[in-house]
């Protein structure tokens, strides 16, 4: 069953803006010093942005819950169909303005918090990623490593069929439904995301980056455009290879 381009950009426009708010929704609140969640703690980083996958992608499932360009890409060439090919850039557009709104709703959530932050200048982290220790091929390579687990998992967890509603977990690690996906990047929080802070997703790093360059935050830091390409190139490449060995191994 081939699903519309309307029913693809609805559907993946609203999950990827959940996403982007509940995950910097989390970071705002930890980060903000009037918010009452007010305090560091990667742990409930790479909870609250597993859980903030787990309700985007429960909400999007007729499009297949993608969410992510990496995913997009990873998925198409692992299917190689050209319908799947089609609905490539519906899916993508989607995120990514789905990732831009979100960002725009947590922006709007913790407004005052923002107002009356001492460090204005150090918000950007809360919306795009940046690297603990900049160094472009290892950065790459941090990001790499990271999305080919995520979407090596979604592969081979998953019996879905891109563009279509027909992507509900049926057997094997996927039976766990969307909550598996969380557990996943929940994992890669916990263990990956130390040196560039785990974008794993193109959307949802460039959308945010977007719109944090535009927010009228008195005091505000750079958007770090030198560092943004990075974060899309990686992820793109741990598809491709993810893609590529998943098809080796099992087709």
């Amino acid at each position: 069953m081939d699903v519309s381009n309307t029913t693809i950009f609805v559907s993946e426009f609203i999950g990827t803006s959940l996403l982007l708010l509940l995950g910097i929704g989390v970071g705002c609140n930890q980060t903000l010093k009037k918010s009452f969640g007010f305090g560091p703690n990667w742990l409930l980083t790479a909870f609250g942005w597993g859980f903030a996958v787990f309700v985007g992608a429960s909400v999007s499932w007729q499009s297949g819950a993608q969410l992510n360009p990496a995913v997009t890409v990873g998925l198409a060439i692992a299917d190689n169909d050209p319908l799947t090919w089609k609905h490539v850039p519906i899916y993508i557009i989607a995120q990514v303005l789905g990732a831009m709104f979100g960002a725009v709703l947590a922006y709007l959530l913790y407004k005052k918090q923002f107002d009356t932050h001492d460090d204005p200048k150090n918000t950007g982290g809360l919306f795009f990623t940046s690297p603990s220790v900049p160094s472009i091929p290892w950065n790459i390579l941090t990001e790499t490593i990271a999305t080919f687990v995520l979407v090596y998992w979604v592969l081979s967890s998953s019996p879905f069929i891109a563009g279509t509603g027909d992507s509900a977990p049926q057997f094997g690690n996927a039976a766990l439904g969307y909550a598996g996906v969380a557990f996943v990047v929940i994992a890669i929080g916990a263990s990956l995301g130390g040196p560039t802070g785990y974008a794993v997703n193109p959307a949802r790093d460039f959308g945010p980056r977007v719109i944090y360059s535009i927010l009228p935050i008195k005091g505000k830091g750079s958007s770090n455009w030198g560092y943004a390409w990075i974060a899309s190139t990686g992820p793109i490449i741990g598809a491709v290879i993810a893609a590529v060995v998943f098809n080796l191994v099992f087709q």
